[in-house]
């Protein structure tokens, strides 16, 4: 396993290995010079976030001197010269070594002009522990789907589904067809027309849900709540599909309490589907200014004002920041079956 690995893994494992200190992320703007590190990547460094400042440079020193070469010196990322991936020894203020493998992604404006670069690490000294990790939260999504038969799944640029296998099991199918084409899984009346549409919504970028019946393994037909939303990064640059599916009674109501729902992927995806009408329409169901919005949020009144203009990227950290705030306040943002969001006051 290395740090590319990371984008198909669960939330829950990649918060877990970050709690342990095995992962972390790093960002740099250079139009505004704000660089960011998330806290596991201080710990890999063996760093406190509160008496060091994130800095490539400094990121950059504490590799081994005989390593730094695979990195991208400050000076050539700058000039857009970037290694996507690396594998590099660092020697932290300790003295205790460690080995990182590094994924870096630098994001060019349309005529080629470096805008900023981001990347995410994974502490690989210890492959044995990621080893029993990994083991570890396959056995948790293997025990969450014999339970409840709900999963999330992730669908990249190279349109592979990503399921756990029990998925197939419990199917009937292989998991390479799920994979390829997870309609399978549907009664065969029903599809043609979901998979035509998935894929409509999934080439317009746009929310995916639907209500079809599965048949599973043992003959039985079950209603589900299908679920795929486009993620795009904080520049808004699109990264693929992340969704869920789980049984539903015929009211609509979840056959059984899950925590996939909760999925902090899929919450943060579903967040970036909203849209500044909505943004005003919660606005109106709190009676609150453009100016009250942007205080509760932590916000600049011209951010707010982008944000109803549709002027931020879609996947802006501006975009979560008003949802919470609005959220707190008793607003909830609905995801109907025929793929409207709607705004409701509770």
């Amino acid at each position: 396993m290395d740090a590319a690995d990371l984008k198909s893994c669960s939330d829950i494992f990649q918060r877990t290995i970050e709690e342990y200190g095995l992962a972390g992320g790093w960002h740099w703007s250079f139009t505004s010079g704000e660089q960011r590190w998330s806290s596991g990547f201080f710990r890999l460094l063996g760093l406190k976030p509160h008496l060091s400042v994130a800095s490539y440079d400094l990121f950059h020193d504490l590799v081994h001197p005989e390593d730094r070469a695979r990195l991208a010196s400050p000076s050539e990322i700058l000039q857009g010269r970037v290694a996507p991936s690396a594998v590099v020894r660092v020697i932290r203020p300790s003295g205790e070594m460690c080995t990182l493998s590094v994924v870096s992604e630098l994001r060019v404006s349309p005529d080629g002009r470096p805008l900023s670069i981001g990347g995410v690490a994974l502490d690989v000294t210890d492959h044995e522990r990621l080893k029993q990790m990994q083991a570890a939260d396959r056995r948790r999504r293997q025990a969450l789907y014999r339970a409840t038969y709900s999963t999330t799944y992730f669908l990249g640029p190279d349109l592979v589904h990503h399921f756990p296998i029990e998925v197939a099991e419990a199917h009937g199918v292989s998991l390479e067809e799920i994979q390829v084409d997870p309609f399978l899984m549907l009664v065969p009346e029903e599809r043609e027309a979901y998979r035509n549409r998935g894929w409509e919504m999934h080439d317009r970028h746009m929310r995916f849900q639907g209500t079809p019946f599965e048949r599973l393994a043992t003959g039985e037909v079950w209603r589900f709540r299908l679920v795929g939303v486009p993620v795009w990064s904080e520049a808004g640059e699109y990264r693929g599909w992340t969704g869920m599916k789980y049984p539903i009674h015929d009211s609509g109501a979840p056959v059984r309490d899950t925590d996939s729902r909760d999925d902090p992927g899929l919450r943060r995806a579903l967040e970036q589907a909203v849209r500044g009408h909505h943004l005003r329409a919660a606005r109106g169901l709190l009676d609150w200014s453009m100016a009250t919005l942007a205080e509760a949020g932590g916000l600049s009144l011209s951010t707010v004002r982008r944000l109803e203009e549709n002027a931020e990227a879609q996947g802006a950290r501006s975009r979560h920041k008003a949802v919470i705030a609005l959220r707190q306040a008793g607003i909830r943002f609905i995801a109907m079956d025929d793929g409207t969001l709607a705004v409701a006051k509770f």
